[in-house]
């Protein structure tokens, strides 16, 4: 990549930071633009750097890493986040792709995964590490490509812009008619083709006649 991930770093304890700090320095392509050690922190971060990844522990004193999580997602839907937890229970990974993360990284994980995990993001896909229950995972993914509750994933802002995407509507038209940026309309696009699992216009079409969003006949 010819520009650096920018990254946020949040977890609460100093020295846990300062050795993912280390890590990623010695990565090519990485800088670190902040640090957090709690949810609140993490989220000023990225108002004041707009990072690409902000790599988050879940529990963390104060506001946790789940509800910041949440908070970004709703505020700051191009941040991709990737959790750094030392739980591989499936109930945290749910929560936190729930939450919005996009990635889901065991503390205990190998270094290289790190830098893995951040290429994969970058390029719009999820990262889990191998250690999380795929069965558990797959199963939360299906339900999100279902025939409903994968609407659940969806912010109303984001159900809106998907609503207007299938009707035909290009970007600019969007954002004018929702008095926000085109860039602003384009991440809320990526960010619903990356929680619903779906990677082109006509499939977000096909799901929103789909799930009811808008009629058939305008597929």
């Amino acid at each position: 990549m010819s520009n650096p991930i920018r990254v946020v770093l949040a977890d609460d304890h100093g020295l846990v930071r300062a050795g993912i700090r280390s890590l990623l320095a010695g990565f090519s392509g990485i800088e670190v633009v902040g640090e957090a050690a709690d949810g609140q922190g993490a989220i000023d971060r990225v108002v004041e750097s707009s990072p690409d990844v902000l790599l988050i522990d879940i529990a963390m004193q104060g506001m946790n890493g789940l509800t910041a999580t949440a908070e970004i997602k709703r505020d700051h839907p191009a941040v991709r986040v990737v959790v750094l937890s030392m739980h591989a229970d499936a109930e945290y990974v749910i929560q936190a792709l729930k939450a919005g993360a996009v990635g889901y990284l065991i503390k205990d994980a190998a270094p290289v995964e790190l830098e893995l995990a951040l290429q994969a993001v970058m390029r719009g896909e999820n990262w889990l590490s191998p250690s999380v229950s795929r069965q558990v995972v797959d199963g939360y993914v299906a339900r999100l490509n279902g025939d409903g509750p994968a609407q659940d994933a969806l912010t109303a802002r984001q159900r809106e812009i998907l609503r207007r995407l299938a009707e035909g509507q290009g970007a600019k038209e969007i954002a004018f008619d929702l008095g926000i940026s085109a860039k602003t309309v384009e991440s809320h696009r990526a960010q619903i083709m990356e929680r619903l699992g779906i990677h082109d216009v006509p499939g977000l079409t096909r799901y929103a006649i789909r799930t009811g969003l808008v009629s058939a006949d305008k597929e």
